[in-house]
């Protein structure tokens, strides 16, 4: 379990997320289209895994942008921003930005992904969200970088992130 915060009070998360060296655990995530994505559809290219509670916050729209801008730099990348919205917010908010080097996938189904990644928030107000997290992937789906954003209210590390892929 780990502990994150939201205006200093304190959050717990429902495990710890993989570690550097580790595979990346198998997810089945819902795309826009309302089709199934899973984590072998992304082998052979590099992935970051902007992970957030709702595209309809402030700070989770704005890496949303970030990402967006930055992948457009980075060759065989994918970036995949990935919360418990619904795929149709997901996709008004892409279609409304303009953006288009971002792939939204939602966990809105399932709900394994939370668990299975250690980034389900167990309590506090935004109990059974995503936390903000990023993981960035290899091309064979082992973790290159992981961080668990220290508040929800925080950005993520921008910087670390993009450094793991070079």
């Amino acid at each position: 379990m780990s502990q994150i915060t939201l205006k200093d009070k304190k959050i717990n998360t429902y495990g710890n997320l993989p570690e550097t060296g580790e595979k990346a655990p198998h997810f089945e995530l819902v795309r826009s289209d309302l089709s199934t994505a899973t984590l072998k559809d992304f082998r052979g290219k590099r992935v970051i895994m902007n992970i957030f509670p709702s595209i309809d916050t402030n700070v989770c729209a704005t890496s949303v942008r970030n990402f967006n801008e930055r992948a457009s730099k980075l060759n065989n990348t994918e970036i995949l921003c990935i919360s418990r919205d619904l795929p149709f917010a997901q996709k008004r908010f892409v279609d409304d930005e303009g953006l288009k080097n971002v792939t939204n996938l939602s966990d809105f189904r399932q709900g394994d992904f939370g668990k299975d990644y250690g980034v389900e928030m167990i309590d506090g107000p935004m109990a059974g969200l995503l936390s903000r997290v990023v993981i960035v992937l290899d091309e064979e789906g082992k973790v290159l970088h992981s961080q668990q954003v220290g508040d929800i209210g925080d950005e993520p590390d921008y910087l670390s992130a993009l450094k793991s892929l070079l």
